[in-house]
């Protein structure tokens, strides 16, 4: 497992809290939630098609050459963002063969933690060379950029071991 605080979001500007539409509130942290209705479509998804296609193909060719399933999160981990994304980590494809990249945008925390048929590859070494290379495009403002590079460097380092 590994961690680091990449130092890079920004929260938005302030908003007046009574001009909120219906299902919108203000997190403790300034982040706007809002909530969709059922089968209503995504006015402001989080990723263009291209940024999509990116950490898709990212993630299919990593964990092909790996041989390790990974995966991304990204959300509220809580106080101790390790447990979080430990939390995580049962939910994700093949669990016991994964290993996840959770960003906790929140508290800036990235974590990365392995199952237990690969916790020898992705080990502390390696999670913390994915931490270090995510981290640093998360501080140049590029989200995609960051958990591409943390992806491709643990592959990397995951199939040398």
């Amino acid at each position: 497992m590994a961690s680091g605080d990449h130092g890079g979001f920004s929260l938005p500007a302030h908003i007046d809290p009574n001009n909120l539409p219906l299902g919108t509130a203000i997190t403790t942290s300034g982040r706007l939630s809002i909530a969709r209705q059922p089968g209503a479509d995504v006015t402001t998804p989080p990723f263009t098609t291209k940024e999509l296609v990116a950490l898709d193909e990212t993630l299919s060719k990593a964990s092909d050459e790996a041989l390790v399933r990974f995966s991304i999160y990204i959300g509220d981990l809580g106080d101790d963002a390790v447990a979080g994304a430990e939390k995580v980590l049962p939910g994700v494809p093949e669990p016991e063969h994964a290993a996840l990249l959770a960003v906790s945008p929140n508290s800036k925390d990235v974590v990365v933690v392995s199952g237990a048929k690969v916790a020898d590859r992705v080990n502390d070494r390696v999670a913390q060379l994915g931490v270090t290379a995510a981290i640093a495009g998360f501080r140049s403002g590029d989200l995609v950029d960051g958990l591409v590079s943390g992806i491709r460097v643990m592959a990397n380092a995951a199939k040398r071991s």
